[in-house]
């Protein structure tokens, strides 16, 4: 079985690549190990797909997300029938971010391949309430949404998940994949602070808005697949020892 990865920079391909046996990775660049393709322009990505059995497609873009997706589904194509493997986002569909309409976009774009495929959602990355809070607390204060939830998931725990399915049959909709708890944004960001060591006030805030009316009905949790292990105290407490 030979493995294409795209997105072996991102913080998902970086956990990914070292639990694949030899993957081929794509990258604009030559180098050991990678075959050379770009997928914002389409060149490379003949030769880059021919001969794999499955493709992992873990690269994404706040921009150009599903363009990119049709690119490396058309070269799929005409590579034969590789088994698409493409990692999304829990509840995309009902949370109207630009981004996320992209990646609702990418989603139908694998689905409608007519190619052997396997879609997994995933709830938020620890790296990103991480990032996040440490972005707005430059500010003196941790603003949160008001009334909102998260269920962050270790990348090393969606890793694993996704190395099993590429190993496996296409399973099509593959069930959601969600952290091990479900939170609120102000206890993770008093949590994140805490451990941390930037104690700043936590000051809720109730925007208006769709996207902020999303987030409140808990759209991006799938509370009935807490399948991580890693918790956020967890994740927070490796990166403190890793530093150190």
């Amino acid at each position: 079985m030979t493995v294409l990865v795209t997105g072996r920079t991102g913080t998902l391909g970086r956990a990914l690549v070292p639990l694949l046996d030899d993957p081929r990775v794509l990258s604009r660049r030559a180098g050991p190990g990678r075959v050379v393709g770009d997928l914002r322009t389409g060149a490379g990505l003949d030769d880059a797909v021919a001969g794999a059995s499955v493709i992992v497609h873990c690269a994404t873009a706040p921009r150009g997300d599903s363009a990119a997706t049709g690119r490396l589904v058309e070269a799929a194509r005409r590579a034969g029938t590789p088994h698409l493997v493409y990692i999304s986002i829990v509840g995309i569909d009902r949370i109207p971010l630009p981004y996320y309409r992209e990646k609702v976009n990418a989603e139908r774009l694998v689905s409608g391949s007519g190619l052997p495929w396997t879609i997994l959602r995933a709830t938020q990355f620890h790296d990103l309430l991480a990032t996040l809070f440490a972005t707005t607390a430059r500010a003196g204060v941790l603003p949160v949404l008001a009334g909102t939830a998260f269920q962050p998931i270790a990348v090393d725990d969606v890793a694993a998940r996704l190395a099993a399915l590429a190993a496996g049959p296409p399973q099509g909709w593959t069930p959601p994949m969600g952290g091990p708890e479900v939170r609120p944004m102000g206890d993770l960001a008093r949590t994140w602070a805490g451990t941390t060591g930037r104690r700043r006030p936590v000051v809720p805030l109730r925007l208006p808005g769709a996207i902020a009316r999303g987030y409140r009905s808990g759209a991006h949790v799938a509370p009935g697949h807490a399948d991580g292990v890693v918790t956020f105290e967890q994740f927070l407490a490796s990166r403190a020892a890793v530093r150190s």
